[in-house]
């Protein structure tokens, strides 16, 4: 067995464990209805590039990465969600996976940057860049086309590559965590 599979299965089977996160979470969501937007973009298209702060201020432009490593953009609706707060601390996990695919993850959501802290700081620290799209509010949600009518964005994956081209789109159900397992079957197929 390669040693790419075996980690991811090992990944998969210890991100498959109950939730963690449930302890942290102020309050209950209840059923959110899982789709509630229109993708403005599509695989092969261009990815829309960005400039957002990170938890420390510091401004992350997604063409700091093009013709250096494929990027992840992980979309959550709001920090201190259930889903939420099990799915980013899962990818710690599998950081050294996807790095070792010549990736780069990225979270971002539509919180102030000072909620992302605390909320990073409860799932015991985040290792990857983590950034606001809080003000103009939503805005590089809605340039992917991933804002929901709520003011959250889509539990959504976009996986582009060193070209900045889009090559894979996942806008999950909001209530669901998305399958590792296929992320780390797309960035496979775009290799280092």
């Amino acid at each position: 067995m390669k040693r790419v599979p075996f980690l991811a299965l090992l990944v998969l089977l210890l991100l498959a464990g109950g939730s963690r996160a449930d302890d942290m979470i102020p309050y209950p969501t209840g059923h959110l209805k899982p789709i509630d937007s229109t993708l403005k973009v599509k695989v092969g298209d261009v990815a829309p590039d960005f400039e957002l702060p990170d938890l420390n201020g510091d401004k992350v432009r997604l063409s700091d990465y093009r013709g250096k490593r494929n990027v992840v953009l992980s979309f959550v609706p709001a920090a201190w969600t259930p889903v939420c707060s099990d799915q980013w601390p899962g990818y710690n996990l599998a950081l050294d996976l996807i790095h070792g695919l010549g990736a780069e993850l990225i979270g971002i959501s539509v919180d102030n940057t000072p909620t992302q802290a605390e909320w990073a700081k409860a799932m015991h620290g985040l290792a990857f860049p983590v950034l606001s799209d809080f003000w103009p509010h939503g805005k590089v949600a809605d340039s992917f086309g991933v804002l929901r009518s709520d003011g959250m964005a889509e539990r959504s994956l976009f996986v582009i590559d060193k070209q900045g081209i889009i090559r894979y789109i996942d806008v999950h159900d909001i209530n669901e965590r998305p399958d590792l397992g296929v992320l780390v079957g797309e960035l496979e197929k775009l290799g280092k």
